[in-house]
């Protein structure tokens, strides 16, 4: 599974939290959600605790997800 990457947030005054995916918004999280957030990125991996808080990160299925009949998979004939 790659490393997830190209995530950016920004803190502001008013207490929330803007998390960006390549520069193109991702999510906007607000208080509380912004404080347990910003304890959660200094504590751990930045990218992926944002790739987590985005829901934007492989789960590891994707493969056999696209090799199983019903998706056109090599099963299928």
């Amino acid at each position: 599974m790659p490393h997830p990457q190209g995530f950016s947030y920004e803190e502001h005054a008013d207490g929330t939290v803007r998390i960006t995916h390549h520069g193109r918004p991702a999510t906007l999280l607000r208080a509380p959600r912004s404080t347990r957030f910003l304890a959660e990125v200094a504590a751990g991996d930045p990218q992926l605790v944002m790739a987590r808080w985005t829901g934007n990160y492989k789960r590891g299925n994707e493969r056999t997800a696209r090799d199983h009949p019903r998706n056109g998979g090599r099963g299928r004939r």
